[in-house]
């Protein structure tokens, strides 16, 4: 049976007219379990925007929602463990209905209230004068950060205002009721687990377990139906004192996420998180293997000795970095008149501002190192993996021979790509071989693969270079 209900192409207003149309009232999370069985069936994506994650992630979490669990996902920062727990939302219906009277503190279900004045609606009206409204479904999702969260804002507190106006401090409408009991019939997400204060880790217990509510030991409980989302980092959920053992023993399911270890992979994620627009007036055309090395350059740094890796390096890094690179490139392209602009090794020097307040070093492994002097070192590794993947070792010959003895190149990210024509005047056939891209093909594009070259050259050893003022001579009389 649906649980989408209409009566004559509206949703029903009264409780009546609610019964009338079949709807049945479900906990949250059989909600959330039926409608994702549902789309599995009909062979729908189930995460839309989440790359990576099909045969990990996506599994462990499929079987966590069939289950009734409520989940834990624990993961370094980056790792997109905010997006899984709002998409969840998705699989909530589109709407639900609930009592609507202003003297019920949530959304109570009609056919099963757990507030007093839900039950006493029930019991003294009759069902056509009982008002019925909708609640969307993004509605149904709430989220806090734990670091400065209190047991008042999540789970709730007495209300002095209702005290002095005389109502009864055991009653239920003596309380201000916080997150949770709001997200009545919802999901309620809690991020940086073990920063919670302890007090409310305790205060979760019930929730967790009997899902009810106490309120400063008070008699007052409800029956709260909700389905609870955690994240966490594992450097601090593993450390021993941070979440309360307890607490840790009534999440149903622990997701682990993860980086992306595919550089395709992580480019594409790239490219749909930064939704640059690289059209327009001023169009800037980016070299696959511009990607590579901008994406090799938070893979080396996930791997970096310098880096504390227990902080993680985020897909924030690549995503950053990369608006950078089209930005430097197309401000490059305004002022020489450049169409499309194509960005360069070059345009990697602008990468500090968007880099260095990402990335958090190793105080022991980098030996006093500042971390501009990390990020020349991880993007120089960078580079010289994806130019050994390019370039075989036997077509370096080829390209040496372009290169008269004694020659210095001058290149940087405000010289036009004119001036790098005489550079490859005759360019060997081992370029077009060695690069997606043509280099013969555009001026810019070729400027591109002339410095990527170089770089590359540099990076593994063979050229020497000296940085200045902006700008970067290689010299080929160390090529070797």
């Amino acid at each position: 049976m649906t649980n989408s209900p209409s009566v004559a192409g509206r949703l029903p207003q009264t409780l009546q007219q609610l019964r009338a149309s079949g709807w049945q009232s479900r906990s949250v999370k059989d909600e959330v379990r039926d409608n994702f069985l549902r789309t599995l069936a009909d062979g729908s994506e189930l995460f839309p925007g989440v790359i990576g994650y099909d045969n990990t992630v996506i599994p462990e979490i499929s079987i966590a929602m069939v289950a009734g669990h409520d989940m834990l996902f624990l993961g370094e920062k980056g790792q997109a463990k905010s997006r899984l727990m709002r998409l969840l939302v998705r699989f909530l219906d589109e709407y639900l209905p609930f009592l609507d009277d202003p003297a019920i503190p949530f959304h109570d279900d009609p056919y099963r209230p757990i507030s007093r004045a839900g039950k006493q609606l029930i019991a003294q009206r009759n069902e056509a004068d009982i008002p019925i409204a909708w609640w969307p479904r993004a509605e149904r999702y709430a989220e806090r950060l734990a670091p400065g969260t209190k047991f008042a804002d999540i789970i709730g507190e007495i209300d002095p205002a209702k005290l002095a106006g005389g109502t009864s401090m055991a009653s239920e409408e003596a309380l201000h009721f916080g997150l949770i009991p709001r997200l009545h019939r919802g999901i309620f997400a809690m991020n940086e687990l073990p920063e919670l204060d302890e007090l409310v880790q305790v205060g979760m217990f019930n929730i967790l377990e009997e899902r009810d509510v106490q309120i400063r030991g008070y008699p007052v409980k409800f029956d709260i139906d909700v389905m609870l989302l955690f994240s966490a980092n594992p450097a601090t959920y593993n450390r021993s004192g941070k979440v309360i053992p307890q607490l840790k023993d009534r999440i149903g399911a622990v997701i682990h996420t993860h980086y992306q270890t595919d550089r395709d992979l992580g480019i594409a994620m790239a490219e749909q998180e930064a939704g640059i627009d690289c059209g327009g007036q001023w169009p800037v055309a980016v070299p696959y293997f511009m990607k590579e090395v901008l994406e090799q350059v938070t893979m080396s740094a996930r791997k970096s000795k310098f880096i504390d890796q227990q902080s993680g390096v985020s897909a924030r890094f690549s995503i950053a970095n990369l608006k950078t690179l089209v930005a430097s490139a197309r401000q490059r392209g305004v002022r020489l008149g450049e169409k499309p602009a194509v960005p360069r090794i070059s345009d990697l020097g602008h990468l500090y501002a968007s880099s260095l307040g990402k990335l958090e070093l190793d105080l022991m492994g980098s030996h006093q190192m500042t971390e501009t002097q990390v990020l020349d070192s991880v993007i120089a590794e960078a580079i010289a993996t994806v130019f050994e993947e390019y370039v075989e070792k036997h077509g370096l010959d080829d390209i040496a021979k372009v290169f008269a003895e004694g020659v210095k190149i001058e290149v940087g990210d405000m010289v036009p790509s004119s001036t790098y024509k005489s550079i490859v005047s005759d360019v060997p056939a081992i370029w077009q071989r060695a690069f997606e891209v043509n280099a013969s093909a555009d001026p810019a594009m070729r400027a591109s693969c002339i410095e990527f070259i170089l770089a590359g050259l540099y990076a593994t050893e063979r050229i020497s270079r000296i940085q200045q003022h902006g700008h970067t001579i290689y010299d080929t009389r160390g090529f070797r």
